[in-house]
């Protein structure tokens, strides 16, 4: 892998790999900023039993989000079915306006709507498979592809039980109870703190998408679910988007696809936070 990187590196302009740093953070992939003898450097993520398709997906989501230029997001160097090379954003600490760039960055981003949930393809939130066929319906979508589809999956590999799997199940099917109607617009889609990169000159980028066309409110949902962003994150987004001031109280409904797909890909640890949210709303 190494040398195959190197060699296109050299093939392609970018000259030769002068030392590797190694970069934490990553669950899924092994990352590393590449430095080269012209002084300047990339960024490499790398899986060499990578899913079919998930660093290819990646790149469509990346574009998508550059293409609204609200926030700073990498550019593609190159990308092969077991890695990809990405525009280095360097990396300091986040300035003063940092989360209110971000929060105001977003807001903007949420603000053109789409005809349909779902997206233009097929694509992974971490190394899970995301199914994004368009449907007009916002509940149906998140109901069939976000909910059930990674419960059954959980249930099948006994990580989930057939009472907790009801509940899910039940849950889904009432998604209006909770969720008002709203539109479908390009969100991250795997918003924690750890996709939020802080750039070399302070400011926010968006990292590591699962891009696709959904709740604005299931993105702000999923920014709590591991300690929360800053303050003013929230109040610029307010000031920007029109934000229903009941939207953490539904938070939980949404953050489910999020904590199922954890339990997928780490284990029973996730389970309890699932339980106690489907004891929430699931009193059948």
């Amino acid at each position: 892998m190494t040398n195959h990187i190197a060699v296109w590196l050299a093939e392609n302009g970018f000259g030769k790999i002068v030392r590797r740093e190694s970069v934490g953070g990553g669950c899924i992939n092994d990352t590393e900023r590449l430095h080269l003898d012209a002084g300047n450097s990339l960024f490499l993520k790398q899986h060499a039993q990578a899913p079919e398709g998930m660093f290819h997906s990646e790149v469509v989501g990346l574009q998508a989000l550059s293409n609204r230029q609200f926030l700073r997001v990498p550019t593609v160097i190159h990308v092969e079915d077991d890695f990809i090379l990405l525009e280095d954003l360097g990396q300091s600490s986040p300035g003063e306006r940092f989360w209110a760039e971000l929060g105001k960055g977003l807001a903007q981003l949420h603000s053109e709507e789409y005809p349909h949930f779902g997206f233009k393809i097929n694509n992974y939130c971490g190394s899970t498979p995301q199914q994004n066929d368009p449907i007009k319906d916002g509940h149906e979508f998140f109901a069939n592809y976000r909910i059930l589809t990674l419960a059954s999956q959980a249930f099948h590999q006994n990580l989930l039980d057939r009472t907790e799997l009801t509940k899910l199940e039940y849950i889904a099917a009432n998604l209006a109870r909770w969720i008002p109607k709203q539109p479908a617009v390009l969100i991250h889609g795997d918003l924690w703190s750890g996709n939020v990169h802080c750039d070399e000159e302070g400011h926010p980028a968006l990292i590591d998408p699962a891009t696709y066309w959904g709740w604005a409110e299931a993105e702000l949902a999923m920014t709590e679910l591991f300690g929360g962003f800053g303050s003013d994150f929230y109040a610029c987004y307010a000031e920007q988007a029109i934000l229903d001031s009941g939207w953490r109280d539904r938070a939980p409904v949404y953050n489910l696809y999020h904590l199922l797909n954890h339990l997928l890909l780490f284990g029973r640890s996730y389970l309890g936070s699932i339980k106690a949210i489907t004891q929430r709303f699931a009193r059948t």
